[in-house]
């Protein structure tokens, strides 16, 4: 389910059978590395709507969280672990963070949640049915990760 008033009917009204949550990590660079913060901010947001497709009723993908690449990973980590909590509180068994940005790595070993990175594809040269291949791709292996979670859960 996405984060919009239909989705949000549906997971108010099913909300005991979602219990994993996914919230993509969003890179922005003004002065340096725009191109690239860009290019890794469109294939999470991408990657991260096929997978929602895919496991739709069972996840809630929220909107992107979007973060300067200047700030501090001591700021930004301080900010993800208010969303953790907040998700965690309100029932998410599941809080996982999806990011193509490798500085989260570094930071990863104090969150609650599972922090998911893959590095960045270039998408921007490929034509729109491989890009939705190469996506697909990469959400199969997603998938194998999330279902190993969700049995290892139970």
């Amino acid at each position: 389910m996405k984060w919009n008033p239909q989705d949000i009917d549906m997971f108010l009204q099913s909300k005991e059978y979602v219990d994993t949550v996914v919230l993509p990590l969003l890179p922005v660079a003004i002065s340096n590395d725009t191109k690239q913060a860009a290019s890794m901010t469109e294939f999470i947001s991408l990657l991260s709507m096929q997978l929602e497709r895919q496991f739709r009723g069972r996840l809630l993908l929220l909107p992107g969280y979007s973060y300067l690449k200047t700030e501090s990973m001591d700021k930004l980590s301080g900010d993800l672990k208010v969303w953790e909590r907040e998700l965690l509180e309100n029932d998410f068994k599941h809080v996982l963070f999806l990011t193509s940005d490798s500085n989260w790595k570094t930071v990863e070993n104090q969150l609650e949640g599972e922090l998911i990175w893959l590095p960045s594809l270039p998408l921007e040269h490929m034509d729109e049915k491989n890009r939705n291949s190469l996506l697909e791709d990469q959400v199969k292996q997603l998938m194998n990760l999330f279902l190993q979670k969700w049995q290892s859960a139970d």
